[in-house]
């Protein structure tokens, strides 16, 4: 089986954005750990490791159906953050523009007919679901707190 090089092209670019998007929550990680606040960097790390091996599953899966693996250049993404409601809601919006780059994916794929990929494409389909809802909630948990202490944001974490 072989991947058309227009998806195939696509899936390389989405490779980029699964290691963008690892990089990106290791340095939210590591800037909730500055703060004190071990439970979200803890869980920041996972998220990490979690979009690393979304790319993973994606580079396997085009040497599976014999694509090119081309993995771009990784951009630099933020290191800084404002606030902890600010680091929530760049990565909603990080989980927002994965989802559309998923979905355009899939759209790809039900025009050429490339049953395969849609199939891989669903699962990730339902985990974006999951990864939108959980910083979405995290966004609606900062709000309502809104100046009171960012440690009742940690206190609101589930023990690891």
């Amino acid at each position: 089986m072989k991947i058309s090089n227009k998806l195939n092209k696509a899936i390389n670019a989405q490779i980029g954005e699964e290691l963008k998007a690892s990089n990106a929550y290791a340095n939210m990680a590591v800037y909730f750990n500055t703060l004190g606040m071990l439970r979200l960097s803890g869980m920041f790390f996972e998220q990490s490791e979690e979009e690393r091996e979304h790319a993973m599953k994606f580079l396997h899966f085009l040497m599976d159906v014999e694509g090119d693996v081309a993995i771009p250049a990784i951009s630099a993404v933020p290191y800084q953050f404002d606030s902890v409601k600010a680091a929530f809601e760049m990565a909603l919006g990080w989980e927002k523009d994965v989802t559309g780059k998923i979905n355009d994916l899939m759209d790809m794929a039900i025009e050429e007919k490339d049953y395969a990929t849609q199939e891989f494409l669903r699962w990730f389909i339902t985990e974006q679901v999951e990864e939108e809802a959980t910083m979405s909630h995290l966004v609606s948990v900062a709000e309502a707190l809104g100046d009171r202490s960012i440690l009742a944001i940690e206190n609101h974490l589930p023990q690891a």
